[in-house]
């Protein structure tokens, strides 16, 4: 029995939709179809301003909006047709993107649609979407949607056209603003225009003034507009570089090429509205290790040890952090975090610590317990003071808690010297004193690492809330360590290095520097394997002749 016409007067937006769905359905969208569904389709391009075969399309997304990844293959499923046939309508489904009625996403397999949730809302109470308006934001406004649109590009929900429009269309109706009238007044084109836009995103929004080619791509997806940019930048002659507004970074007194920052003519002229913190952090940042300066490296830990750590992690993001904190404070609790690594040489103990600071962009006090001790006396316990002293300092007037890192701490936290008559037995008492006194009080995040916990006096491992022991890598780990540091290695080599040598991953990494070094002195050995296992040979220290240093 042929179903009865829908009355328009009173047909809403979700029973037009699934009338087209229905009738849409083995189709083959002939015209007999469109004759049909003409009510429900007129409904929806009249209230929506849409095109008939923008109607339709839109009708079989919603219908699939609970799918984060619809394809056009799909689509042409459900109509029973070629996909050539869904393609010829291409046109019509990139007018439904611009109008941000449905995302699209680039992936490895092709071309993925979703819509997006404020859409299906819209469709829900039977009113038309209109995206919102961003007339008349204030400068963090500005930038909080301007890091929106670049998360939906580094996500390949949009495309760089789309982007760059969409934020010409937000520059242009912000002009009231200070930073856009001054990025105006540059006159640059428009391409490096949006580079400067990136810059100024990552900085205000990442606060990172440690940029590398990597952060840069993600915007780009034509391969060959980022490899010219890259060409211009690397040899010094982009416009951002010759103008001042962006430079190289530093690497220990050499001009690192791989590594860009506004620079702080540039930031004083366009972000006169932004309470940017950083920009008055500089004072308080010196002796420190800055969190943006800390190259990244890839970690492996067994299961254990990376729940450990990802947890720390997640307790180092400052939101996760300063609401631990004031929680623990209203219990009547110490809000200082004290953490102690131990385990083995070379398994990771202070990377680890530089790892979850660039993580979490706390920069490191490091204290050097070599000049801590002195020859006076008195003098080291004064160092030490000293030492608290300038990290809680740092705490007050620093916008995010750096780290205060005793890295190799054997010489401070071993067991205290009881009925120590001597001055330097003394001097390791007091210090050690010192330091369990300032542990109760501390407010700030402390970590020590050591290889001999086995030493550690019990005073300081009950003041250590978090201990974690880092084990020897497995063969698992170290197979991911040999590719991470030597990746055109064969993996049946892996294997066999992994399988015939218990290395640590620091011992791993020597033994790739030294091929490293060996290949450039040399030329790159015809036998790779036996060269790297010569390496691994001679990484150990040992009498192959079973004889004995010593007196026996």
């Amino acid at each position: 029995m042929e179903k009865p016409k829908t009355n328009l007067r009173k047909i809403d937006l979700l029973t037009a939709i699934e009338e087209i769905v229905e009738l849409s359905k083995n189709s083959h969208l002939e015209p007999k179809f469109y004759i049909k569904a003409a009510i429900p389709i007129k409904y929806l391009c009249v209230k929506l301003n849409l095109t008939v075969n923008q109607a339709v399309m839109m009708a079989l997304f919603i219908d699939n909006c609970n799918d984060m990844n619809i394809n056009i293959r799909d689509i042409a499923n459900h109509f029973d047709c070629s996909t050539t046939r869904v393609l010829r309508l291409m046109t019509d489904i990139d007018g439904l993107v611009n109008r941000g009625l449905i995302c699209c996403s680039v992936v490895r397999n092709g071309i993925t649609y979703r819509v997006p949730w404020e859409v299906v809302e819209a469709f829900k109470h039977n009113v038309k979407f209109e995206p919102r308006s961003y007339e008349g934001l204030t400068c963090p406004e500005l930038f909080g949607i301007i890091e929106e649109i670049m998360e939906m590009r580094d996500d390949n929900e949009m495309s760089t056209e789309l982007a760059q429009r969409r934020i010409k269309e937000l520059l242009d109706a912000n002009r009231q603003l200070v930073f856009v009238q001054k990025l105006k007044s540059f006159r640059l084109f428009e391409d490096d225009e949006m580079l400067l836009l990136i810059f100024a995103h990552l900085f205000v929004n990442n606060n990172d003034d440690n940029i590398g080619y990597h952060d840069l791509s993600f915007f780009y997806d034509r391969k060959a507009d980022f490899n010219r940019i890259r060409c211009l930048l690397n040899n010094g002659s982009h416009v951002l570089l010759e103008s001042k507004m962006i430079e190289y970074n530093n690497d220990s007194g050499f001009v690192n090429r791989e590594s860009f920052r506004m620079t702080w003519i540039a930031k004083e002229a366009l972000f006169p509205e932004l309470n940017i913190t950083s920009m008055r952090q500089d004072n308080n940042r010196k002796g420190v290790t800055k969190h943006e300066d800390i190259v990244h490296k890839p970690l492996f830990f067994d299961k254990e040890v990376a729940a450990q750590v990802d947890d720390l992690e997640q307790l180092l993001e400052e939101t996760h952090y300063r609401d631990i904190c004031e929680r623990l404070k209203g219990k009547g609790y110490r809000s200082g975090f004290t953490c102690l690594f131990y385990g083995t040489p070379g398994t990771g103990k202070t990377e680890t610590v530089l790892q979850l600071a660039r993580r979490t962009g706390r920069d490191i006090m490091q204290v050097n317990i070599s000049r801590i001790k002195s020859m006076w006396v008195g003098e080291s316990e004064k160092n030490i003071k000293a030492v608290f002293d300038d990290y809680r300092e740092k705490v007050e007037k620093m916008a995010i808690t750096p780290i205060l890192l005793f890295n190799e701490a054997d010489a401070i936290i071993g067991k205290c010297q009881e009925g120590a008559e001597h001055a330097v037995d003394k001097m390791e008492n007091s210090i050690q004193n010192i330091i369990l006194q300032e542990m109760e009080t501390l407010d700030g995040i402390l970590i020590a690492t050591t290889n001999l916990a086995q030493n550690m006096d019990k005073a300081f491992e009950r003041r250590f809330l978090y201990k974690v022991k880092f084990n020897k890598p497995t063969l698992e780990a170290r197979m991911q360590i040999w590719q991470s540091m030597l990746p055109d290695l064969a993996e049946s080599d892996i294997r066999i290095l992994a399988e015939k040598y218990d290395f640590s991953g620091g011992q791993i990494e020597n033994i790739a520097r030294r091929y490293a070094i060996d290949s450039i002195l040399h030329s790159e050995s015809a036998s790779v394997l036996a060269t790297l296992m010569a390496h691994c040979d001679g990484e150990r220290i040992e009498q192959k002749d079973g004889r004995k240093i010593g007196f026996t």
